[in-house]
């Protein structure tokens, strides 16, 4: 059928020349370099573009250029240097390649000795090469590296062992973690490496990894690609495919790339051990296709598309002159792979040259490949354009090139000036549609194939006739297109529309042929295009342009159409005329389907015009009546004479989309017609009618159709996301976000069409299920829980993820909403640092504490000072001031002095404090070293100019009196980092170490292990370490290791601290002086390498340690050592309680003989542990058999208490026995009471309660008596020891004390607080009389026997377990007490380090981690808190005798960071909100509700069930939890699901945020609306100004109440234009809908609302003045939906409520209505259509009548006119033919068979 192939011309855009060329002249050095030994390649800008951005085509004609000479690569877009790449030898090969881990493109460059890959951004990475390659190939997922023939040998190259060396960069530039791994198995290792140097083709995957071997596949085994002859000739970056040339057998073959991992191949002839690595990712390759047809290399292969869109390959055979085209099917039945690809068949195309270009169906892509045509050159210079075998069309060169190409060319004169005489010699660098052509003469031309601007229309037609028609249809259909020489289109690129006149003439023209419409018949008017055309005077001179041969079979009018189109139809038989009917059946269908495609498109209605012309002279040609009449209602500008309406009568319905939506609406989905959907839209995988395809679908599924697999009832294809939905609407929901359907796109439906959808959206906001994917949060307007899923943060960049950009508003990416600066966060920092007082000078001091102030804890705390005032507290940094009198006098300055000296012992204390207080509240960056901030201990006088006293330490050692002051500074200032996301960089650590090992830094180690940084650190760092022989570097280093390795039982780690237990050295090995020190450090380290893990072994060295004496000469620090050794012990069979030993009873009596209890059941000597004595220099601490119980109880009790912790057994509480009798009372220490009472509470610890009674029932009955009788002075003293008394009450209170706070720890639990603060206060009132409202709790007349340094221990331990309870808190009252307390001390003289440390804990605990951080009770972090709070607090700062001062910091095991804030998701800032927290029933309370405001602390884990959003502010949101036993969550974990403390909520539109409207008054907004509303209407006429400040308030108030940028925008837009209009009821609708849409914060369907009204008012407006601004009638449908919609939801058919006011649609009807009855001539117009089919002839009275129509919903003149011949015989004279009417016109309305009716009645009279 084709017939002789149509002519057009190229476009020429510019003279090409390389523009690297240009550069290099431009530098100056084009003159020196040779002419020829330069490369290029053009390629597309989205090649390199990074995924997400949309590559710019700034360029002439948007091709990029990479231009190669010598070792210098420039990359150019048009005439702009893009980049320069500059490598270190000469360029082999560039080109661009993907690689799956990287989302950038790389430029990857081979040369001699090294492969170089560039990032986007210039980061480089070099991979050398130890073997030649000669070539490299993009493949899809990394780059294939071809090695040259000889390449087993190994490349030497100076610099290749520098290269090796840089290859163990930390991987930073690509955001993936590669651990170079140290303990490989060197045997694969080595098999890796010669696969490597085997194997001829390589495969790299990764920047950071080796290139890896190859293999094939062959029977289904892997063999390593061995034979170097196998050359690659072509690669595609696209599918994996690879096309190679083998020499020796002269035959192509075609292989397919397997990425995927297969079961590693053991075959004989790999000459390779295989390494035990068994499914590794191994590079496959599979021959699809092979064949033999050339001696020599093809020299060009690419990839097509054959007409169908299957993928071919084209070798092009430079010898034979051929194109061989090979067809290959991808069968993509799995999801992520490209499936199985088969050859299918092949075919030769005779070519010189070929390249592809993308031509026919640009913008189309099929299965990720762009639709690409091929361009051939043939032998005798013609150049072809072929899709697939078709050839399509000829190309030449333009007849008149202009002079102005030829402007440079001034140098040859022989040029001719035209471009007729020249011949394409060859064709090169094809991009897209441009391709490089090379003329006769020399000359080369960028040249276009396509016409720009190209219509978008066509192309839509075009896809739909491609996937609509049948194979046969549309081939003929492109060759009708293309192979019409018709110059019309050729030439006037002059307007956009010419490619659209050239198409709709194409199709016409068939009509005219074979259609059914006499050709004489003209239309009405002459206003198709194609007559415009005719008449046009660009028509007139371009006759005269060209020669009459080629305008012969144009039809210059209709009258002559018959006689031009005579002599082809005498040569066509009579089948042609069938064929062309069903080709232009199939037309219809597929261009309607089309046409109600673009009709759900509300930017497309030009188009639809156009387009239904088209379809109307289609459909008028065929006789399709009903068709015509359906597009004459839409457009009423397409009226043509209908022929006869009687001739017609079985003529098919058009489907139509908006009849449906309608009918499912008012009926279900089920009963709605399925022939309303045209076909195409029923086809699987179509794209040309995806977007009526999604809305059906989702409209479908909202009204209940069913799913089979991924197709509905329907007919049409859905695809659903994944997740939970209960309803229609949440699936609806789920649909929108699987098809990539968001609001942006739903604000591209008509309004009615979009309100069903919005009503989806709306119904799900309230409370989505939990397990939706971010996007599906997004849609419904919850970004918050989007934020919440954690997948995306906003860090992540939430707007750059493509899902999310494409479902949220485009105008919402951008704009930042507004936000009032009233918040706590914007207090001004001046203020901060005033507080202190007016000293200037120490402003700009680092006290450690700068960074607290944040936005978060401004908002928690910043209503007050206190943060200044804890700041104040503990800051060290600057001298404290002295009071001394104006005069001074030798004696003051002793007295100075000794205050000093007073103030030092407090300031030496502060780091603790400063520790807890700012605990991991800041990141540092990894340039940066640590900054320490000083200890001052001088001070200054204020009275004289703040003069500086300094301390003066002549009698006193300093730097004893130092040292422990800055290990605990050093521990300070790493516990300040908060624990990374990733590991802490070993080499930052390494950084900061100093020269000299000194204090400070083994404090960080520790505080560093504490937060389990220590891990990176490597045995060598610790070994360099350790050689320092720095004792505390050693002591901080060996726990902190162990901290950072607890509960691992790391053998590396237990051996190092092993060796720092000198009782476990072999007997031969000489003596180690170890300090007592290092010694606790070690064993309390393997306590906590072996947390929890009840080691036998290790639990027997423990015990025996407890016992065991100090081998270094401190004998004082014995107790501290047995203390660690106790604590250890606990540690490691930690709350394991009896089932920790199997020798339990030995070991139970041994413990309890320690502790000095004289009930031992077991009468078997004790010598388990003396057995391990290997060593004769220790022996156990007795004096002969008697064990020195002073020394070793402690530890024994505390190990008893943590192996038996929550244990709740009776039998050991009960041998814990607090002595009862006065005798025994004088044989126990007072503090071992203490210990004792503490260690039985812990075991029993469900029954402590927070009450006065449970205190009084530790105390036992003879104590209780003694004291009470002893105070009121009834009993004598000499019978007993009254102090012994005394002293045992006061230990006991203390013990229940510390053991409260240990249960509550962190709860804050009231009950406790209150109780801990009445007996603090009461001992208090004992040692300084202050004033006391309650009667005393404690007996009169303590300081009598008690001592004072006791009476001070107890009151500062209890206080330390009130800020147990209370920590993270920052509670005032408890503040309060502790700041009195600091003060006094230090008032009063009597200072004491202990103490003041004590004071300085408890405020860090107060306010720990600045109030993100809280204590958490599970059983390590009772057991830490237990010996940071170990009952015996130090006499200076350097006293460790009876408990290592380094242990105090352990309590950082026991935080957990269980703070929460909320964030507004849209503000981005941290608001208040409150949350209703639910905590489970535990024993002693059912389950519980209670409100906090954030920021806050949650409960535990163990207990804490659901959180919830509440209030009225707030979209709600509830996070649900299961209470299980375990830790917080650590930062970073996934999941987590508070996003490490942050919860994104969303503020509902019409409320304020609580911080700028704490009590909601603003909230009343309807008042403030109306108010505004009322304003205007009055002032209109008389008061100007008045206008103006109303206009302004609701400007003002819509942006205080709604971050929403379009509402800002409306409101702006009113109260603008409400200055100068004075339309009163449009106004006062706008200001009532603003307030609708406000306070119930929908803000889209402002939209709908304003949409709706204003058409029907200008209906209205326009029908008074006889002017239309439409002339289509394309509204009314999408209103009828809108009314089908508020019918559904009378029924029930859609449930929960409508979104839009019902009455206001309703008035819409009711005016619509109204509108027709006032027109007088539409009866008679309405009465003329339905008898005679015809039109009424003014323009006016046409678009009135096809509005009512549409609205009446009246079928066609012949529908009605059978209808009536049916009814009429049926229905008796006189009676109404209504009722079967109805029955046989189901849809039309009552009014229309009124109207027929009476019409009937008309005629029959």
């Amino acid at each position: 059928m084709a017939s002789a192939i149509g002519l057009r011309r190229l476009t020429v855009l510019r003279e090409f020349r390389p523009h690297g060329l240009v550069v290099e002249e431009a530098d100056g050095e084009g003159a020196a370099r040779p002419p020829q030994d330069y490369d290029y390649f053009l390629f597309d800008p989205a090649l390199a573009a990074s995924p997400g951005d949309e590559a710019s085509a700034s360029g002439a004609d948007g091709d990029h250029e990479l231009f190669i000479r010598g070792n210098q690569i420039i990359w150019s877009n048009g005439s702009r240097v893009h980049k320069r790449y500059i490598s270190p030898n000469t360029v082999i090969m560039a080109c661009w390649c993907r690689m799956n881990a990287i989302s950038d493109a790389l430029l990857c460059v081979l040369q001699v000795d090294t492969l170089s890959l560039y990032n986007v951004t210039g980061e480089v990475v070099s991979v050398p090469l130890p073997y030649a390659v000669s070539s490299i190939w993009p493949l899809p997922f990394g780059l294939l590296l071809q090695k040259s023939a000889d390449g087993g040998h190994m490349v030497s190259s100076s610099s290749s062992l520098l290269d090796a060396r840089d290859l163990n960069r930390p991987n930073k530039d690509y955001g993936l973690t590669y651990s170079v791994s140290c303990q490989a198995n060197t045997m694969e290792t080595d098999s890796k490496a010669n696969g490597c140097l085997i194997s001829s083709h390589l495969i790299l995957k990764h920047p950071l990894e080796e290139p890896q071997a190859t293999y094939f596949e062959e029977n289904d085994k892997l063999t390593m690609m061995k034979d170097f002859d196998e050359k690659i000739i072509w690669t595609s970056d696209a599918i994996p495919l690879m096309a190679s040339y083998h020499k020796g057998k002269s035959q192509h073959s075609v292989w397919q790339i397997d990425g995927a991992s297969y079961q590693e191949a053991t075959n004989d002839n790999m000459m390779l051990p295989v390494s035990c690595d068994i499914s590794s990712h191994k590079c496959a390759f599979r021959k699809i296709w092979q064949g033999k047809f050339s001696q020599s290399t093809a020299s060009k292969v690419f990839l097509a598309t054959d007409i169908d869109g299957f993928p071919i390959i084209c070798f092009l055979l430079h010898e034979q002159k051929l194109l061989l085209a090979v067809r290959i099917q991808v069968d993509d039945t799995t999801e992520e792979a490209f499936g199985d690809i088969k050859p299918h068949m092949s075919w030769n195309i005779p070519a010189f040259a070929a390249a592809p270009v993308v031509v026919t169906r640009p913008r189309v892509r099929v299965g990720g490949l762009p639709f690409t045509d091929i361009l051939i050159l043939s032998s005798d210079n013609d150049l072809l354009l072929y899709s697939g075998k078709q050839c399509l069309c000829r190309y030449t060169l333009p007849t008149e090139l202009g002079k102005a190409f030829f402007s440079n060319y001034d140098l040859n004169p022989d040029i001719s000036d035209t471009g007729s005489d020249l011949k394409i010699t060859s064709i090169a660098d094809a991009v897209e549609g441009r391709i490089n052509v090379t003329c006769s003469n020399g000359l080369m031309l960028r040249c276009s194939l396509r016409k720009n601007p190209s219509s978008s229309l066509v192309s839509d037609c075009i896809n739909a006739m491609a996937e609509g028609l049948q194979s046969c249809f549309y081939s003929h259909f492109v060759s009708l297109f293309w192979g019409d020489s018709d110059a019309t289109y050729l030439y006037s690129s002059s307007h956009a529309d010419s490619e659209w006149e050239y198409f709709s003439y194409e199709i016409k023209k068939v009509c005219m042929k074979y259609g059914q419409t006499s050709p004489n018949k003209s239309p009405v008017s002459p206003s198709k295009a194609w007559d415009f055309l005719i008449n046009s005077k660009y028509h007139a001179q371009y006759c005269k342009r060209t020669p009459t041969s080629s305008n012969s079979f144009l039809p210059v009018s209709h009258d002559t159409c018959k006689a031009v189109f005579n002599p082809f139809l005498q040569d066509e038989h009579s089948s042609d005329v069938s064929f062309y009917i069903r080709f232009m059946r199939e037309t219809l269908e597929t261009l309607h389907a089309l046409y109600e495609n673009l009709k759900l498109n509300i930017l497309r209605k030009e188009d639809l015009g156009c387009l239904a012309s088209l379809l109307c002279m289609i459909a008028s040609s065929l006789g399709e009546h009903t068709y015509v009449d359906y597009y004459c209602r839409d457009f009423t500008l397409n009226l043509n004479e209908l022929p006869s309406v009687a001739s017609s009568t079985s003529l098919r319905t058009p489907p139509s989309l908006f009849r449906w939506f309608e009918y499912c609406l008012l009926h279900g989905c089920d009963s709605a017609k399925l022939e309303d959907i045209p076909t195409l839209m029923r086809k699987q995988k179509v794209s040309a009618v995806s977007w009526g395809r999604k809305v059906v679908a989702f409209y479908s599924l909202l009204l209940g159709a069913e799913m089979e697999g991924k197709n509905l009832s329907s007919g049409v294809y859905c695809e659903v996301a994944s997740g939970s939905a209960r309803n229609p609407e949440e699936l609806t929901v789920l649909a929108m976000v699987a098809e990539k359907f968001g609001r942006q796109q739903l604000d591209l439906l008509p309004v009615g069409v979009s309100l069903v959808l919005r009503h989806a959206l709306d119904k799900c906001r309230d409370s989505p299920p939990d397990d939706w994917p971010a996007t599906a949060y997004v849609l419904v307007g919850r970004e918050d829980l989007a934020m919440a899923k954690g997948s995306v943060r906003k860090d992540n960049g939430l707007w750059h993820n493509d899902n999310l950009t494409s479902i949220s508003v485009p105008y919402m990416l951008h704009l930042q909403p507004v936000t009032i600066p009233t918040t706590a966060s914007d207090i001004p920092t001046s203020k901060v640092l005033n507080s202190e007082d007016s000293d200037s000078v120490y402003k700009s001091i680092e006290d450690g504490m700068e960074h607290i102030f944040t936005s978060t804890t401004q908002l928690r705390f910043g209503h007050d000072l206190r943060l200044n005032e804890v700041r104040r507290l503990l800051c060290s940094a600057r001298p404290v001031a002295i009071q001394t009198p104006t005069n001074p006098s030798v004696s003051d300055q002793d007295l100075q002095q000794q205050q000093l000296w007073n103030f030092a012992q407090r300031t030496t204390a502060l780091p603790f404090g400063r520790g807890a207080f700012t605990l991991a509240t800041t990141y540092t960056l990894l340039t940066e070293v640590l900054v320490f901030p000083k200890l001052v201990l001088a001070g200054r006088l204020p009275a004289q100019q703040n003069a500086t006293v300094n301390l003066d330490l002549s009698n006193r050692s300093v730097s004893e009196f130092k040292s422990w002051a800055e290990f605990h500074n050093g521990v300070a200032a790493g516990l300040r980092l908060a624990p990374f996301q990733e590991k802490m960089l070993r080499t930052w650590i390494q950084y900061n170490r100093p020269s000299e090992p000194n204090f400070t830094h083994a404090g960080l180690l520790l505080a560093f292990g504490l937060h389990a940084h220590l891990r990176v650190l490597t045995m060598t760092d610790a070994y360099r370490y350790l050689s320092q022989e720095h004792d505390i570097t050693t002591l901080g280093l060996l726990l902190g290791l162990a901290a950072s390795h607890r509960g691992t039982m790391d053998p590396a780690i237990s051996k190092m601290l092993y060796f720092h237990v000198p009782s476990r050295h072999p007997s031969s090995t000489p003596e180690l002086e170890l300090p007592t020190l290092l010694q606790s450090a070690a064993v309390m380290g393997i306590g906590l390498l072996y947390e929890g893990s009840a080691h036998a072994l290790t639990m027997k060295i423990l015990l025996g340690e407890i016992g065991r004496r100090s081998g270094g000469d401190n004998v004082l620090e014995r107790e501290g050592y047995a203390v660690a050794a106790g604590s250890a012990l606990g540690f490691v069979a930690l709350g394991h309680g009896s089932d920790a030993f199997g020798f339990m009873d030995t070991f139970l009596d041994r413990l309890f003989e320690y502790i000095g209890s004289k009930e031992v059941y077991h009468e078997k000597h004790l010598n388990a542990t003396t057995a391990d004595d290997q060593s004769g220099n220790t022996g156990q601490m007795m004096d002969g058999a008697q064990i020195n119980v002073d020394v070793t109880a402690p530890g024994a009790i505390i190990a008893l208490a943590l192996i038996f912790l929550k244990a709740e057994s009776e039998e050991i509480a009960a041998r814990l026995s607090i002595p009862n009798t006065y005798f025994d009372l004088q044989y126990v220490r007072p503090d071992f009471v203490m210990l004792r009472i503490i260690a039985r509470n812990l075991i029993l610890w469900s029954r402590i309660q927070p009450t006065k009674e449970w205190i009084g029932s530790q105390i036992p009955e003879t104590v209780r008596s003694g004291v009470s009788n002893m105070s009121e002075g009834a009993m004598d003293t000499d019978e007993f020891d009254a102090e012994a008394l005394f002293q045992a009450y006061v230990n006991i209170v203390t013990g229940a004390c510390i053991a409260l706070g240990l249960k509550y720890a962190g709860s804050r639990n009231s009950d406790a607080q209150e109780l801990l603060y009445v007996y603090t206060v009461h001992f208090l009132n004992e040692i300084k009389h202050i004033p006391v409202r309650t009667a005393s709790i404690l007996p009169k007349g303590l300081l009598q026997y008690v001592d004072r340094g006791t009476l001070e221990l107890c009151l500062h331990l209890i206080v330390l377990s009130l800020s147990l309870v209370m920590a993270g808190s920052g509670n005032l009252q408890t503040f309060r007490l502790l700041r009195y307390l600091r003060g006094r001390i230090s008032a009063e003289g009597q200072v004491n380090y202990g103490l003041q440390m004590a004071v300085s804990l408890a405020i860090g605990f107060l306010f720990l981690g600045g109030g993100t951080h809280t204590f958490s009770t599970q059983n390590s972090g009772i057991a830490a808190l237990l010996i940071s709070l170990y009952p015996r607090l130090p006499t200076g700062p350097n006293d460790n005798r009876c408990h290592l001062q380094a242990f105090r910091h352990l309590y950082v095991i026991a935080t957990e960071p269980r703070w929460v804030q909320t964030v507004d998701v849209d503000t981005e800032l941290p608001v208040y909100c409150p949350l209703e927290v639910t905590v489970a029933e535990t024993e002693y309370y059912d389950e519980t509700n209670y409100c906090e405001v954030t920021p806050c602390l949650l409960p535990e884990r163990s207990v804490l069930k659901r959180i919830r959003v509440c209030g009225p502010r707030y979209w709600p949101q509830v996070i649900k939890l299961t209470p299980e036993d375990k830790p917080w969550w650590r930062s970073g974990d996934k999941t987590d699901p508070f996003n490490g403390g942050v919860l994104y909520i969303k503020r509902k539109v019409g409320s304020c945020s609580y911080s700028d409207d704490p009590i909601g008054c603003q909230s009343l907004i309807s008042r403030a609306m109306h108010e505004v509303c009322d304003a205007p209407s009055a002032s209109c006429s008389n008061q100007p100004n008045s206008t103006n400040h109303s206009s302004f308030r609701v400007n003002q108030l819509v942006s205080t109440f709604s971050a929403n940028p379009s509402l800002i925008a409306f409101a702006k837009l009113c109260s603008e234009s409400w200055k100068n209009r004075c339309n009163g009821n449009f106004q006062e609708f706008c200001s009532q809908v603003l307030y609708e849409c406000m306070s119930k914060d929908r803000p889209s369907l402002l939209q709908v609302y304003i949409s709706f009204y204003t058409i029907i008012e200008s209906m209205w407006e326009h029908l008074k003045i006889g002017q239309f601004p439409f002339y289509d009638s394309l509204f009314l449908p999408n209103l009828k939906v809108a009314l089908a919609y508020n019918e559904a939801l009378v029924d029930g058919r859609i449930t929960n409520g409508g979104i839009i006011q019902s009455t206001f649609l309703e008035s819409l009807m009711k005016r619509m209505g109204d509108i027709f009855a006032e027109l007088p001539k539409l009866k008679g117009n309405l009465q003329r259509y339905l008898s005679t089919g015809r039109w009424p002839d003014a323009r006016n009275d046409v678009v009135i009548l096809s509005w009512y129509l549409h609205w009446y919903n009246i079928p066609p003149p012949h529908v009605v006119a059978s209808a009536v011949e049916k009814v009429r015989p049926r229905v008796p004279a006189g009676l109404s033919m209504l009722p079967l009417l109805r029955l046989l016109l189901p849809t039309t309305h009552l009014v229309g068979l009124m109207e027929i009716e009476k019409l009937q009645i008309a005629m029959e009279s």
